[in-house]
C-alpha cells in the first residue's frame, strides 16, 4: 500500500527552557514528509522529512529572527532540517522505537524517537488514515546552535530542546488498469 502524509495534518513542534523557569514552545509552519509505510510490519516503513527553517514560528517576531540567524539556525545558508529514518522497531503495543538522522547546520547526528501509533481510521469521505505520535530529544549544541546568555545566572536558552511530531498518513489508492 502506498501512503502520503496530510499535509494540514503534520506538525513539527519543539520546546525549549527560557532562563530555566518556563518552556518556550514552537513549530515550523513549512514540512513536507514522505516514506514507506507497512502499518502491519512497521519495522520495513520508512520515512524522511524536509523541513523549511525559515519557517520556524514561537509566537514572538523578534525571536523568530533571531533563531533565523547564524546564533540558531542560519537559515540563509541552510535553508532546511532534514530527517530521514534508519530503523523502526516495536517497544509495545502501538509503541515503537525510530531511529534515524537528524541534519541542522549541515550536521548531522542519530537520534531516537520515541513513536506511538494514535488509531486508523476508514471513511469514505476523507479516506483510510493513520496517526502517528513521535517525541525526543536533541542537544542543540551537537548541531552547531552553541550561543547562549546568562541572565541573572541563569542560561537564556536551554541546551536540550524536546521535539513533538504529529502526523496522519492516507492511504492512496492504487490506479486501475483501463
Amino acid at each position: 500500500m502506498s501512503w502520503q502524509f496530510d499535509p494540514y495534518h503534520t506538525q513539527v513542534e519543539f520546546a525549549a527552557k527560557h532562563l530555566g523557569m518556563m518552556m518556550v514552545r514552537g513549530h515550523f509552519a513549512e514540512v513536507s514528509a514522505s516514506g514507506t509505510l507497512n502499518p502491519d510490519a512497521p519495522e520495513t516503513s520508512s520515512v524522511e522529512v524536509t523541513i523549511q527553517s525559515a519557517s520556524i514560528k514561537t509566537n514572538h517576531p523578534q525571536r523568530d529572527n533571531d533563531l533565523r540567524t547564524s546564533n540558531f539556525l542560519e537559515v540563509d545558508q541552510y535553508p532546511t532540517l532534514q530527517f530521514k529514518s534508519t530503523s523502526i522497531k516495536p517497544a509495545g503495543s502501538d509503541h515503537y522505537t525510530m531511529i534515524g538522522d537528524l541534519t541542522i547546520k549541515g550536521v548531522t547526528k542519530p537520534v531516537t524517537l520515541d513513536v506511538v501509533r494514535y488509531g486508523e481510521l476508514n471513511d469514505p469521505m476523507i479516506g483510510h488514515r493513520i496517526a502517528y505520535a513521535a517525541t525526543g530529544q536533541i542537544n542543540r549544541k551537537d548541531f552547531g546552535m552553541t550561543f547562549n546568555m546568562l541572565l541573572d545566572g541563569k542560561w537564556i536558552v536551554s541546551d536540550e530542546i524536546q521535539i513533538m511530531i504529529e502526523g496522519e498518513l492516507v492511504e492512496q489508492k492504487e490506479e486501475q488498469p483501463a
